[in-house]
C-alpha cells in the first residue's frame, strides 16, 4: 500500500507554505483548527512583517492577532506566536532547534508540528500524526492504536526510516484527495483491493469517482480505472 501511494501521489509535499524552519514552525501552528490554504492566504504578509524570532518576540500584541485573525483561535495562536519567539531568543539564539527533544519544550509546539518541521525543514525522518493520518492508518488497519504517540511508533515499525516524512505526506494527501472522513471514494481508490474498510463509501466507480478532491483529479481518476481493471484480470 505504501509502494501505490507513493505512484499515485508523486506530488506529495508539505502544504504550508515556507521559506525557513521558523516560518514552517509558524505556518504549523497557525494551521491548528484551519486549512492549509487558509493560512498560506494569511502568512505572507506575516512573514515580510516578522522576518525573524526577535520580530514575534516583542510582536505588539494586537497587530499580530490582526494579522491571523482569519485562521481562527487568533489570542492563543498570537500568545503561542510570541512566546516561541521568546523562547528561540531566550534558548536558541533565535534559531529553531534541531532535535524533538527541544523542538517539544517550545511553546506552541507538540510533538506532531515537532515532526513536521524535522521533517521538512531539516530532513530529519518523522511521522506526521494528524486527524487525516491517524483515520486512515486505523482504516488500513495499519494498526488499532488510538493515541498519536503510539500510531506514529506502530507504523514507523512498519516502514523504512527514510521513508516516514514522505510517507506522512502521502497519506495525509491520500486521506484530503480519496479517503474522505464521511464519505471515502472507496470505488474510484487505488487501493481498494488492499484496503480492509473497503465498502465504507460508495463502490460504484462514477459515483465515487466524483467524490475526488485536488489538482489532479483526472489523473487520480484514470490511475484507479487502471487499478481496477488490473484487480478485474
Amino acid at each position: 500500500m505504501a509502494r501505490v501511494l507513493a505512484e499515485v501521489h508523486p506530488d506529495a509535499h508539505c502544504e504550508l507554505d515556507h521559506g525557513s524552519p521558523l516560518e514552517l514552525a509558524v505556518a504549523t501552528i497557525l494551521s491548528a483548527q484551519c486549512t492549509d490554504q487558509r493560512v498560506n492566504e494569511v502568512t505572507p504578509k506575516l512573514f515580510a512583517r516578522y522576518r525573524a524570532a526577535a520580530d514575534y518576540a516583542g510582536a505588539e500584541r494586537a497587530e499580530l492577532e490582526e494579522m491571523i485573525k482569519p485562521t481562527g483561535f487568533f489570542r492563543n495562536k498570537a500568545d503561542s506566536l510570541i512566546k516561541l519567539g521568546q523562547a528561540l531568543v531566550e534558548r536558541f539564539d533565535g534559531e529553531v532547534p534541531r532535535t524533538l527533544d527541544e523542538l517539544v519544550t517550545l511553546p506552541g509546539i507538540g510533538r506532531k508540528t515537532a515532526n513536521v518541521i524535522l521533517g521538512n525543514a531539516f530532513d530529519v525522518p518523522g511521522i506526521t500524526v494528524d486527524t487525516h493520518f491517524s483515520r486512515l492508518v486505523q482504516r488500513w488497519k495499519w494498526t488499532a492504536e488510538t493515541d498519536p504517540v503510539k500510531i506514529e511508533h506502530a507504523v514507523g515499525a512498519l516502514v523504512e526510516r527514510r521513508d516516514w516524512t514522505m510517507l506522512s505526506h502521502r497519506v495525509i494527501f491520500h486521506g484530503r484527495r480519496v479517503c474522505h472522513a464521511r464519505k471515502p471514494a472507496c470505488g474510484a481508490c487505488v487501493l481498494a483491493g488492499d484496503c480492509p474498510s473497503y465498502g465504507l463509501g460508495p463502490t460504484e466507480f462514477e459515483t465515487a469517482a466524483k467524490l475526488l478532491k485536488g489538482p489532479r483529479v483526472a489523473e487520480l481518476t484514470e490511475l484507479a480505472r487502471q487499478h481496477r481493471e488490473a484487480k478485474a484480470r
